[in-house]
């Protein structure tokens, strides 16, 4: 498929700047791939379309304060650095985003708080990319404080508006335990313990993976060819208890369900040669777009997504190209909210 078939109109007016009150009252597009059907529910109705052996498959990434601002030795002048990825934990060397880019050469040192935090610019990456050392005497876990004490929630860029403290909250997931990861799993952040729970009474299991994703999730499509387009790495590890019970279900013909894009990218990335689901770790640049075989879910929670986006293209791998487009039309219509902190879609 090509890149413009994927091209919306996305009205500012839709794209949610903040969350919903309450977590689980977001509203939920319930699409029906074998009948087209398409209804309106809140998202706690979720309930109704699981039974006893079911299995949601969510995303236990945890997001870490990865925007940080901070100061260039001799001129002051103001940076944003954004953290991407830990490349050496002993010695503090980091990949990292700058803005603005062109003040930042090699050999710069940058100043974080009161001189709490000071980093050398070590390399060149990318044309905003650069790789950083922290000059810092503590182990890792000291570091992770000072960085949480000077970090920002990084919100995405379209957000317009001052990241808020309860931010740090709702921009992740009630069951997010290994950090790692400079975006959240949105989907995931509709879940409340309530309906966790109301889910559990009816024996539906939640397990979880991890991915730890990354900006490259939200990278622009530039090629309208799409299989020339490459995904960035991202790390991923499914263990041996989401393997047992995704392939218990499998075996009895349960509904797998996951529970956003980046869950659905992880297992996919773990499928035995019969098409079970399997224990590995690692890192995926897997991309999925229009047509594909889904070899482990029946069932995906996802939010609303980007014109052109890799995401809005997996949601149409999974439902089905006419009818996931269709039904962002329907979303418009009925002012569905879009983006990180909107509106979720249910396609079984």
């Amino acid at each position: 498929m090509k890149l413009s078939e994927f091209k919306f109109e996305l009205p500012n007016n839709l794209i949610a700047l903040e969350p919903a009150p309450n977590r689980d009252e977001s509203r939920l597009m319930v699409v029906h791939r074998d009948t087209g059907e398409i209804e309106h529910r809140i998202f706690k109705d979720l309930v109704d379309y699981f039974e006893e052996g079911d299995i949601l498959v969510g995303n236990d990434t945890m997001v870490f304060p990865a925007r940080l601002y901070g100061r260039k030795e001799k001129t002051g002048a103001k940076i944003e650095v954004f953290l991407l990825r830990e490349l050496n934990a002993e010695m503090h060397l980091w990949d990292v985003l700058v803005d603005p880019a062109r003040k930042i050469r090699v050999g710069n040192k940058l100043y974080f708080g009161n001189g709490d935090l000071v980093a050398e610019v070590i390399d060149n990456t990318t044309s905003r990319g650069r790789t950083i050392r922290f000059l810092f005497d503590g182990d890792s876990e000291a570091f992770d404080k000072v960085v949480e004490t000077l970090g920002e929630t990084p919100l995405p860029k379209y957000i317009k508006r001052k990241v808020k403290p309860e931010d740090k909250e709702r921009f992740q997931t009630i069951y997010a335990r290994h950090k790692g990861a400079v975006s959240a799993p949105t989907a995931g952040m509709h879940f409340t313990k309530q309906l966790l729970k109301r889910l559990q009474i009816n024996g539906v299991e939640m397990v979880f993976i991890t991915l730890h994703i990354g900006l490259g999730t939200f990278r622009q499509v530039d090629v309208e060819d799409l299989t020339k387009h490459k995904m960035d790495s991202e790390n991923f590890i499914v263990g041996p208890e989401a393997v047992a019970a995704v392939n218990k279900a499998l075996d009895n013909k349960k509904r797998v369900c996951a529970v956003g894009t980046t869950s659905m990218r992880a297992l996919e990335s773990a499928v035995s040669a019969n098409n079970r689901l399997k224990v590995k770790s690692g890192w995926t640049d897997k991309f999925i777009f229009p047509p594909y075989e889904f070899k482990i879910c029946n069932a995906m929670i996802t939010n609303f997504h980007m014109p052109e986006s890799t995401l809005l293209m997996m949601a149409c791998a999974f439902g089905g190209y006419e009818l996931i487009m269709e039904a962002y039309k329907i979303a418009k219509k009925e002012k569905y909210r879009f983006l990180t902190y909107g509106d979720a879609m249910l396609i079984l």
